[in-house]
């Protein structure tokens, strides 16, 4: 049964849940088609609650291009990784650990993306590496990344949950997490996908600036807060019109992920 016959006749509130469940989708198909994927694994998350603590996740095992709206977990990050709405089979426990953790923990973090996106874990796998401000995308992340230079295993307990969730929470809206990957929080879906896509932009090019072995050629620090700052109050939402066209690439091409 499609997620529209479920919800038909529901209130308000679920009629909310049902537009978040699809723009979630949507974001998973369209991360696919970027290869930021890791087939069943990686993890997406949405709050869909005031306080941050209910939010909506893939389930274990479902490849990104086959995720469906109904398909999407609903989880209480103050219980445990049981199902508490819509959604069958169960969360990824590195994924429950770390995106629970999160959601408790910072409640402006409505949309967590965690990937292992290549050139992105590419630098965060090189020694205390830094992403430098060489170009424009970079520089939409001037100060705005933290980082975990302590890889410690899987996330399979609580503690290495609080411990990545801290390293997120002071106003950062990157993480990079050293040996592993990646990890965004953005105020919605629509602005995760936009900060994912210019952060991979960005590393992409410094992976290939590197290889050629000449200096990089770092632009000066107030110029980088300028036009970090130009990113930010830009006159157009462009993250909103990106994702917007992404939908419409869906729609037309595997609709299916509003089921």
């Amino acid at each position: 049964m499609s997620l529209t016959a479920v919800q038909a006749g529901r209130g308000p509130a679920d009629e909310a849940e049902r537009q978040q469940r699809i723009d979630l989708a949507a974001l998973f198909r369209i991360a696919v088609r970027h290869n930021w994927h890791e087939a069943v694994a990686n993890h997406i998350s949405l709050a869909i609650s005031g306080d941050g603590k209910r939010f909506l996740m893939n389930p274990q095992g479902l490849h990104w291009s086959r995720v469906r709206a109904s398909d999407l977990l609903l989880l209480d990050a103050d219980g445990t990784d049981d199902v508490v709405g819509q959604g069958a089979g169960k969360a990824d426990p590195t994924a429950w650990h770390i995106h629970s953790r999160i959601h408790a923990g910072n409640p402006r973090a409505r949309c967590v993306l965690h990937t292992h996106m290549l050139h992105a874990t590419t630098l965060a796998c090189l020694k205390g590496y830094r992403l430098q401000m060489i170009d424009q995308n970079a520089m939409r992340f001037h100060d705005r990344i933290a980082y975990d230079d302590i890889y410690d295993g899987m996330a399979l307990d609580d503690g290495e949950g609080r411990r990545i969730a801290g390293a997120i929470a002071s106003g950062k809206s990157v993480l990079f997490m050293a040996n592993h990957g990646i990890t965004v929080v953005a105020p919605s879906v629509a602005e995760a996908f936009d900060e994912n896509y210019y952060l991979e932009r960005a590393c992409e090019l410094q992976v290939l600036a590197l290889s050629t072995g000449q200096p990089l050629h770092v632009v000066a620090d107030e110029v980088a807060a300028k036009t970090c700052r130009q990113w930010q109050e830009f006159p157009v939402d462009a993250c909103r019109d990106h994702f917007h066209e992404m939908k419409a690439i869906l729609d037309k091409d595997e609709p299916d992920y509003r089921d």
